[in-house]
């Protein structure tokens, strides 16, 4: 087995778990040893029952009374209980709505226990522990992203497979004289720590010398990027109209979003091609800033595009576009999958011969048959959903169009600036008045029936509704646990309800069915995977229900809530969670205490490193595995030292030690630009 060998033909994994592996930007062998655990739990300091203090999280190793029995207690919610004992004391063990867990447990067999222990002195307990077998058990656990049918525990097999089967393969990229200097461990010796650290320093020294490989690199790459050619383009505003559009629209905007209209319009004054990320908090007024960019490309004699993930998304685009620029008769085409085949054919006229303005679609805008006349400004919104290859797709359609990004994923302001080099960043970080916050409640599972009481309140009221399903344990599906779920709702407390399902498992046009009545109203509740983050706007829905929401990142539940809290009512957001580990406990506090996306996403970055943030190369930018920018500091420095003295002793890191580092530059950056390194 070698590095590049397809992650499907790994031992253990297959066909169906590959396809999960991808969606966590693993496709290889290497990439699996390069994807690193995001924290650790210790099960290597193990106490007694007794010694077991209340209130902390900790290990237990204890023998199971008697197989744990279910009891449905109410709607929604089954317990299974049983006694585990470790020969002197005796600790209850109790199960929240965990089939998989409580059938894993058999009477007899000795398990190591890890949780945080309640109860009381003369009877202690942990709710929904984590549990293993006894044997093998006792060690640091490593703890890693996941996706909707691929927990942590089976990329925990995989990648000791992939060590025995590889690790020696692994080039050293820092010579040996970077290593000396900076006190750094080899490159094997880090990969077998970070995945399987025998203590706590382990990990901590190996996961200091791939951050600072990884700093390094990114540092490396953006310090010779800078120095490329850009190209030039005959594109340019030539007289900025921003007060008359401004003067049009029915309501004041932001200085927030005023400050972004100008440094697009500047950079679109320039003979080099804008190249700019519009980020901002979930209802922060990105689309009226790319609109304002919009009429002043027209102005200039330019034809624009805008591209979304989703049909959804697109038409709600062109509605909101059509209303901005009715009072100028700015031409405006809508173009999807679903468009029919005549008028496809009317608009690709059209766009050919110069007479639509601004085309909406999604990525039907890639198909050859569409061609533009004078294709002067790309935008792409929420362009993480597309690959690096589609985007460049659309540009290409142009001679050096002007670019721009919008996101509404937050990105810390500290990562912005280390990563985007060359790429120009705008932040809305204001939200337009009359924006309510959306009140967040972070409650057990014993509250569950509560809380969907409440969900019931709302849609009496004539309002509707998201219930988010959790990522499920391994041994289920997402799409049968939703349809579980939803099934469970249809028959119980919402039988007099037309409630709607939505899974990742559905087909593209079931999933704009089903949004589509949603946003109509003529589903009232919703329940759905994950698949909602990015959705259509349904001012009408003010409540959300996100089940085992421990399972979820902070910047994934942020944006899950966003999908509320976007019309004049104001909205709640209920977060069911039984957890009790720090780390969990930490993120529902955060989410209760803030709406702001920007500190929540500094929050993600420091529990969890930077990846999530870029998996699949989001912004055509390097993928960020483990360094962590917000609390190693020093670390960012050292490495920027050691970029610049490595430049002065070797400028194209030609020398033969260091052409692997060379080598790893360019792997990090390919597809960016890469070739400014030549």
């Amino acid at each position: 087995m070698e590095l590049k060998t397809d992650i499907q033909y790994l031992k253990g994994v297959g066909e169906k778990r590959a396809q999960l592996l991808r969606k966590l930007g693993v496709y290889t062998v290497g990439d699996l040893l390069h994807f690193y655990p995001r924290s650790y739990e210790d099960w290597s300091q193990i106490v007694s029952i007794e010694d077991a203090r209340i209130g902390e999280v900790c290990c237990v190793r204890a023998i199971v009374d008697r197989k744990p029995v279910g009891a449905r207690i109410r709607q929604g919610l089954t317990l299974y209980k049983t006694d585990v004992t470790d020969g002197r004391s005796i600790m209850q063990i109790t199960i929240f709505n965990n089939r998989f867990l409580a059938d894993k447990l058999e009477a007899g067999e000795e398990y190591l226990f890890y949780g945080r222990v309640g109860g009381s002195l003369w009877k202690k307990e942990m709710n929904t522990p984590l549990a293993e077998k006894a044997e093998g058990g006792k060690r640091i656990r490593p703890i890693y992203r996941q996706t909707e049918g691929m927990t942590s525990r089976t990329i925990e097999r995989l990648e000791a497979t992939a060590l025995d089967g590889c690790v020696s393969q692994c080039p050293e990229t820092l010579p040996a004289w970077i290593r000396d200097k900076y006190c750094l461990c080899a490159i094997e010796n880090s990969l077998r720590d970070v995945h399987f650290p025998p203590d706590m320093d382990y990990a901590s020294h190996a996961r200091r010398r791939l951050m600072f490989e990884e700093l390094l690199t990114l540092t490396l790459g953006m310090r010779l990027l800078r120095g490329r050619n850009r190209a030039r383009t005959s594109f340019r505003v030539q007289t900025d109209e921003t007060a008359r559009f401004i003067e049009k629209l029915p309501f004041r905007l932001t200085n927030a979003q005023r400050r972004a209209i100008e440094a697009i319009t500047a950079d679109m004054a320039q003979d080099a091609p804008m190249n700019r990320l519009l980020q901002g908090d979930v209802g922060s007024g990105k689309t009226v800033v790319a609109a304002a960019a919009v009429y002043n490309a027209v102005q200039s004699g330019m034809q624009c595009a805008l591209m979304a993930p989703t049909e959804i998304l697109a038409m709600q685009h062109f509605e909101t576009m059509r209303k901005f620029f009715a009072p100028f008769d700015l031409r405006v085409a809508l173009l999807t999958g679903s468009t029919r085949a005549a008028e496809k054919k009317k608009i690709y006229a059209c766009l050919q011969a110069g007479e639509i303005d601004l085309l909406v679609g999604t990525h039907a805008l890639l198909t050859p048959d569409v061609t533009f006349r004078r294709l002067g400004l790309v935008i792409t919104d929420e362009q993480h959903r597309f690959g690096v290859e589609q985007r460049a797709a659309l540009g290409k359609k142009g001679e050096d169009p002007h670019i721009l990004v919008m996101s509404a994923t937050p990105i810390p302001r500290t990562l912005a600036l280390m990563i985007y080099g060359d790429l120009d960043v705008s932040v809305l970080d204001e939200l337009p008045p009359g924006r309510k916050p959306v009140r967040t409640y972070a409650v057990t599972g014993e509250k569950r029936e509560r809380a969907l009481g409440y969900v019931r309140d709302h849609l009496d009221r004539g309002l509707q509704g998201y219930i988010v399903c959790p990522l499920v344990e391994e041994g289920e599906t997402p799409m049968a646990a939703a349809e579980e779920y939803a099934a469970e709702l249809r028959s119980g407390a919402f039988h007099d309800y037309n409630v709607g399902l939505l899974h990742g498992r559905m087909r593209p046009k079931e999933k704009e069915a089903v949004m589509r009545a949603f946003a109509s109203g003529e589903v009232r509740l919703l329940v759905s995977t994950t698949v909602i983050e990015v959705g259509v706007d349904v001012p009408n829905a003010v409540i959300m229900v996100i089940e085992n929401a421990e399972r979820f990142g902070l910047s994934q539940l942020h944006q899950l809530r966003g999908r509320i809290g976007r019309g004049r009512e104001s909205s709640t957001c209920i977060l069911i969670s039984d957890a009790q580990n720090d780390e969990a406990l930490r993120r529902l506090r955060i989410m209760t205490q803030t709406n702001d996306g920007f500190r929540i996403a500094d929050e993600d970055l420091r529990m969890r490193g930077p990846g999530d943030f870029f998996g699949a190369r989001q912004h055509g930018l390097p993928e960020l595995k483990i360094a962590d920018l917000v609390s190693e500091t020093q670390l960012v420095h050292e490495a920027g030292a050691c970029a610049e003295e490595l430049l002065r002793r070797d400028p194209d890191l030609s020398e033969a030690v260091h052409r692997p580092l060379r080598a790893a530059v360019e792997t990090l950056w390919g597809g960016v630009g890469s070739s400014g390194m030549n």
